[in-house]
């Protein structure tokens, strides 16, 4: 009996329904409005999602360069190749840009390189000091001065196989 009664309340409310509209608009505002619409989608939203994902993309490579990472140009090419690759080796860009080289260090003495865009400045010589001369002693063996020593700029470390 009570199925039978909720059926007949849920016809009646059926019934007595408003007919549904689609839209908010008709007519002509609603082709304008569809016009607009289509526009969004098919123009402005793939050329907003392609400088979105080109932009995540170029990510680690600003940060390595931030950062001073000395393995920036292989990160940027990476980041290029995750382009091409519809961004499946952007995380291993991402990892790679935050983390250190192994023995980088050892081998140069340093964990961070300087942009090479700074500018380029010619080796320093360095001279040792001068040895204080001492009258009247002719008996000493004459001594060779050393070469002058020649240091390296902070603007850029050479490496060993550099010329």
């Amino acid at each position: 009996m009570r199925r039978r009664s909720a059926a007949v309340v849920f016809l009646a409310a059926l019934a007595a329904a408003a007919p549904a509209h689609a839209s908010l608009f008709s007519g002509d505002t609603l082709d304008f409005v569809a016009d607009i619409l289509a526009w969004i989608v098919l123009v402005i939203a793939p050329v907003i999602a392609i400088t979105v994902f080109w932009l995540v993309h170029i990510l680690p490579e600003k940060i390595a360069e931030r950062r001073h990472h000395p393995q920036a140009p292989a990160i940027k090419t990476l980041c290029l190749l995750s382009l091409f690759f519809g961004g499946l080796l952007w995380p291993l860009a991402w990892l790679w840009a935050y983390s250190r080289p192994v023995l980088y260090k050892m081998a140069y003495g340093t964990d961070t390189v300087k942009p090479e865009h700074e500018g380029h400045e010619a080796p320093v010589v360095t001279e040792p000091p001068p040895a204080p001369e001492i009258a009247g002693s002719a008996v000493e063996p004459e001594v060779a001065e050393p070469a002058p020593r020649v240091t390296r700029t902070a603007a850029r470390e050479r490496r060993p196989w550099e010329a």
